[in-house]
């Protein structure tokens, strides 16, 4: 797997880089090619360590995880980043296999892990609407009155479909399709 660690507002030490690497270098056995891996270290208010891990494997498939450890542990949130990731896989076995090494999904699970797999994605309501060409600060205002977390519009400039979205740390967030 090859790794590329970024950090903010901290500065590491290279123990804290090989732990990680060798906890988040177990998943490897799931991907059937090199996969990448992109690690962000951060400290937040009152001394919280996130980790923000996030896996692009050879065909496309992204597999992302964000932890945070209270006791300001950085060493607890790799932990808990890679655990995440790993309890995705397990439930969505089935399903990755078809890009993912299939035999690496179903031996590498040990026995006493409960996989519960949903069956089916079930879509249970779809909405029909028009995508409106505004301005990004007309979106997240739209958004807003309407009070959800994310709007779907057509950017006035590039003509693009966009979402903008709330971000669970404040702030928002925008996504620009591309052809």
């Amino acid at each position: 797997m090859k790794f590329t660690f970024t950090c903010k507002k901290i500065a590491l030490n290279d123990s804290i880089k090989e732990y990680a690497e060798k906890k988040i270098s177990k998943l490897d056995r799931y991907f059937p090619e090199e996969a990448d891996a992109f690690v962000t270290f951060a400290v937040e208010k009152k001394n919280r360590c996130v980790v923000e891990l996030t896996i692009r494997t050879a065909n496309g498939t992204l597999f992302r995880a964000q932890e945070e450890d209270p006791d300001g542990d950085m060493r607890g949130a790799i932990n808990e980043a890679v655990a995440f990731i790993e309890r995705r896989i397990r439930k969505n076995k089935t399903r990755l296999a078809r890009n993912l090494r299939p035999d690496a999904l179903t031996s590498n699970i040990p026995a006493e892990f409960d996989v519960v797999e949903e069956p089916e994605f079930d879509v249970v309501r779809t909405k029909r609407f028009a995508v409106k060409p505004m301005t990004t600060e007309e979106a997240i205002l739209q958004m807003n009155l309407l009070d959800h977390t994310f709007y779907v519009f057509r950017n006035m400039d590039t003509s693009a479909v966009c979402v903008v979205y709330r971000r669970n740390n404040g702030g928002y967030g925008l996504i620009e399709t591309q052809d």
